[in-house]
């Protein structure tokens, strides 16, 4: 840990020097703890910390239940006890009238630093991960017994009010599909199946996922094979090598873990390769219906993330607007609740009825049968969660109104009310109704992370206080070796290497500039000396900054001069300024494929071309990463 030791201390003294503040005691105390604790203590501890800071900012006071396992000094918690005392009063805990902002992303940036570190957790909080999974199904099995008749028709005639439009759009495209010829029409979409980047439960990849050998009754009735899974009927004779499967023999989701962080891992259910294949052509259309809406393609998004950190900004500026975030979102969405949101929608309802697996494969626990819609792997689950905590949120909101809910006043509050995913986004005076139905209808709210007091706001990755934004940079990937942590010192560690000039680039980015020369003194090691300057073109509030060149360097806003970069030259072919320097490259593992399913691919109204012109010679994701040295475009 000695490195990150070493970058936490720089990232603390460049705070202290702008807070005029000393961190040499924080210092003493983080070496000590990490000493006696391990790398816990910056994984789960120090978050910890920050969790009861944000609280603290949303009641106004600091209280003696909060900071467990650190020591006080009066009113405060000693640890970072510099930068609290100019955002919290030192004898009284009570919040300053006019708080430190600089403090305040202090805190949060040496607390938070290596949080999100990309590690493989303990054994045991494995298998506390998968516990708490089929816990889940249990209390999603439970709510759905719970819920009353009253409940499940409010819900429905709720979604009707915000969902009719977007239902109506995809069902009236389904029906084109199943009754007439699919033919291309600007004002109606159809379905374009297609399969995901992402592995499957029976084992394909790459090009083999277009041979399929397995189908299901349940698809076949609403998706029949030869429609779908050939290029066209003139290989019906196909059809004699497919295994048709009833539903009591169909494949199993595979629930596996990834690695998130050193807390917990990160909960996948991978889908049969056909499952995958039609889930990815119904969910393009909801989208596309969704985005393409008057009143819902404001509310909520799937790729658009700037409105809601609008939104939170606006929110921690005005004190208006409050910010939820849900815990296990997409495994508390019940399978009852979806069928009710598409009864009315006969079409709608099979597809997504025949695209949905039944029952997960646990590790050790067997095969279970799902009372949830689905957990994160399938295509649907964003789009079919979003919907639903978007119509209970209006519940909420309708039972605070105090008389039915009108299509009038969703248009009122459409530019107030934001879902993406599990952050969601409501007028403060309807918060607290909309956590009690959240709740109701078996959801759980995090507390941690949902903000309905004070100035503080969060929301899909951004934080803002008074208006300002105070969000982190995360450290992602580390190098771990039987030393501990250590940041990369060898370019054979690449995924760690492109991590770390991508952390050295954002702490530039952020501001901590000092920090950034010290990554950019280390890297040069490992880099060989081939780290030259890239400029970006864009550093606008709302978008991502994206750097001209491919290379892996130092950002900078700066104009370019010709003169003052490092192994730059001039391209007489395409008449630039080159610089030469690291390029990660990565290898497409070769995937073979039958002839039908070549065609298949080829033929699949997918809406764009092939990048690649051996698509179909190598296909799937890299199975080897490694970097070259190259001259590229500035």
């Amino acid at each position: 840990m000695k490195s990150l030791m070493m970058l936490w201390r720089v990232v603390a003294d460049e705070f202290g020097d702008m807070c005029s503040v000393s961190t040499t005691r924080d210092c003493e105390t983080i070496t000590r703890r990490v000493r006696d604790e391990g790398a816990s203590f910056v994984t789960i501890t120090l978050p910890r910390f920050c969790d009861d800071f944000q609280k603290s900012l949303s009641r106004g006071r600091v209280t003696r239940e909060l900071f467990q396992g650190f020591t006080w000094q009066s009113g405060l918690p000693r640890f970072l006890g510099g930068f609290l005392e100019l955002i919290f009063d030192r004898a009284s805990g009570q919040l300053l009238n006019e708080p430190n902002i600089e403090a305040i992303q202090a805190v949060r940036q040496l607390t938070l630093l290596f949080g999100k570190v990309q590690v493989e957790p303990a054994e045991r909080r494995v298998r506390a991960t998968i516990e708490g999974f089929v816990e889940c199904e249990q209390e999603v099995k439970i709510a759905d017994a719970l819920r009353t008749e009253g409940e499940i028709q409010q819900f429905q005639r709720v979604s009707a009010i915000l969902w009719s439009d977007v239902l109506t759009r995809v069902d009236y495209a389904l029906y084109r599909e199943q009754e007439g010829p699919r033919v291309s029409d600007p004002e109606w979409p159809y379905l374009r199946p297609k399969h995901g980047p992402g592995a499957t439960a029976d084992r394909k990849s790459g090009n083999r996922k277009y041979d399929f050998a397995e189908w299901s009754q349940r698809l076949e009735r609403t998706f029949p094979y030869g429609e779908y899974a050939l290029p066209n009927w003139r290989y019906h004779t196909r059809l004699d090598r497919v295994d048709f499967l009833e539903p009591g023999a169909e494949r199993p989701v595979r629930v596996i873990t990834v690695p998130k962080t050193l807390k917990a891992p990160r909960i996948i259910a991978i889908e049969p390769s056909y499952m995958q294949f039609m889930q990815q052509g119904v969910k393009d259309l909801l989208v596309q219906s969704i985005r393409e809406d008057y009143l819902m393609g404001r509310m909520v998004g799937f790729d658009d993330q700037w409105r809601n950190n609008h939104l939170a900004m606006k929110g921690s500026e005005t004190g208006n607007l409050a910010t939820l975030d849900l815990s296990e979102a997409s495994d508390r969405v019940s399978n009852q609740l979806v069928r009710a949101m598409l009864h009315r929608w006969p079409h709608l309802f099979e597809a997504v009825d025949a695209t949905r697996s039944r029952r997960a494969d646990v590790p050790g626990k067997g095969v279970i049968r799902l009372a949830k819609f689905a957990s994160m792997g399938s295509a649907l689950t964003f789009p079919m969660e979003a919907m639903v905590f978007a119509t209970v949120v209006f519940i909420g909101i309708e039972k605070c109104l105090a008389r039915p809910l009108s299509r009038k006043d969703c248009q009122v509050l459409r530019k107030r009310v934001r879902v993406y995913g599990d952050d969601i986004i409501v007028p403060v005076e309807f918060a607290q109704s909309v956590i009690a139905s959240l709740e109701a209808y078996g959801f759980k709210v995090n507390s941690n992370k949902s903000f309905l007091d004070g100035k503080f706001r969060e929301s899909c990755g951004r934080e803002y206080y008074a208006g300002h934004d105070v969000s982190v940079v995360r450290a992602r990937h580390v190098v771990v070796n039987d030393d501990g942590w250590e940041l990369p010192s060898s370019r054979r560690f690449v995924q760690e290497i492109e991590s770390t000039v991508a952390l050295r680039n954002r702490f530039y980015l952020s501001g901590l500039w000092r920090t950034a020369a010290w990554l950019d003194d280390w890297l040069r090691s490992p880099l060989g000396g081939w780290y030259p300057t890239v400029q970006v073109t864009s550093v606008a509030q709302w978008d991502e900054p994206t750097p001209r060149s491919p290379v892996l360097g130092r950002w900078t806003v700066m104009p370019l001069v010709a003169s003052s970069l490092e192994h730059q030259a001039s391209s007489s072919r395409y008449h630039c300024l080159l610089v030469r320097g690291w390029v990660v490259h990565s290898t497409i593992p070769e995937s073979t494929v039958s002839g039908v399913g070549a065609l298949l691919k080829v033929l699949s109204p997918r809406g764009e071309p092939f990048e690649d012109p051996r698509h179909l010679v190598r296909a799937g994701r890299p199975d080897a990463v490694r970097t070259k040295l190259r001259w590229t475009p500035v």
